[in-house]
């Protein structure tokens, strides 16, 4: 029996065939990713007149920024960010004491992780009816005579911001100290034994040893936490205040979405969409830039 001679394929095939496996999965990208992209973008210009139609103009970026909502929701978004180093250093401080196998380390290691898988509904509630007038933390203070300095934790322009606050680390901070904490099991222990050979007390040897190869892993989730202050906080908000006390907890995203469901506004909400994507994207432009030249 004759055996067919091999044929290779045409070049042409044979240069096209690696973008043919991955034309799926562009298409999908650009479907769910990029086109939404380019018509928020092209929302953004759109606005809407009496007479005549939508007409292509700046008007909506004008809006915005003639607006003191949104410089409050800006400002607020700036505030929050300052909660991510506090995260990042409470996050290193358990991590370590989790690494050092504290009494109970594996009870504390389930209550410090339990919240970062919780919902973000569900976390808010749960602190509204702890930090609310007549909530639990001040039904504690009144009990022990100090009710002089219970407050409208959520209520007051004043407090809401480091309340909110005060929620995202609870919740956020697990998920620093399970990525430290893997770091920190895969560290070659002969390294911290000879630091302590050498006389280093406990200080000293986490400081000088443990956090500096703990570097990339930091790196990784500052850079998470400073995109989720900027993105990813509308749950607190709409759960906890839904922007009040008078606009004074509304953030970039609670902005966005009011705008677009509530006042009815779609170019106004898609122009700020654009302006966070800017800065979300200039962040991880210059954080790259910056590693770029570390390794450089």
């Amino acid at each position: 029996m004759a055996v067919k001679p091999f044929t290779r394929q045409p070049k042409l095939f044979r240069t096209l065939e690696p973008y043919l496996y991955l034309a799926p999965a562009t298409l999908f990208l650009i479907v769910v990713f990029f086109y939404p992209i380019v018509q928020v973008i092209r929302l953004s210009f759109m606005q809407m007149e009496a007479v005549g139609g939508p007409i292509v103009s700046l008007g909506n970026y004008q809006l915005v920024f003639e607006d003191p909502v949104f410089w409050r929701g800006v400002k607020n978004n700036g505030e929050l960010l300052l909660t991510v180093p506090i995260m990042t250093v409470l996050g290193l401080i358990l991590a370590i004491l989790l690494f050092e196998r504290v009494v109970g380390w594996k009870i504390y290691r389930t209550m410090i992780f339990m919240p970062s898988i919780l919902a973000v509904p569900t976390v808010g509630l749960a602190f509204v009816y702890l930090l609310g007038m007549n909530g639990i933390l001040n039904t504690l203070l009144r009990g022990i005579g100090l009710g002089a300095i219970t407050r409208e934790w959520i209520g007051n322009a004043t407090w809401v911001i480091p309340a909110i606050g005060l929620v995202i680390i609870y919740r956020e901070v697990g998920f620093g100290v399970i990525l430290f904490l893997a770091r920190l099991m895969s560290l070659d222990q002969e390294i911290l034994e000879a630091a302590e050979i050498d006389g280093a007390n406990w200080w000293q040897k986490h400081t000088y040893v443990t956090i500096p190869q703990l570097g990339a892993v930091i790196e990784f989730f500052v850079i998470v936490e400073f995109i989720t202050m900027l993105s990813w906080v509308f749950g607190y908000v709409y759960t906890m205040t839904s922007g009040g006390p008078s606009f004074a907890s509304t953030v970039m995203e609670f902005y966005i979405w009011k705008h677009a469901f509530a006042f009815r506004t779609p170019g106004m909400a898609a122009a700020v969409a654009v302006i966070l994507l800017i800065i979300t994207t200039v962040f991880i432009f210059l954080q790259l830039r910056i590693r770029h030249q570390r390794l450089d």
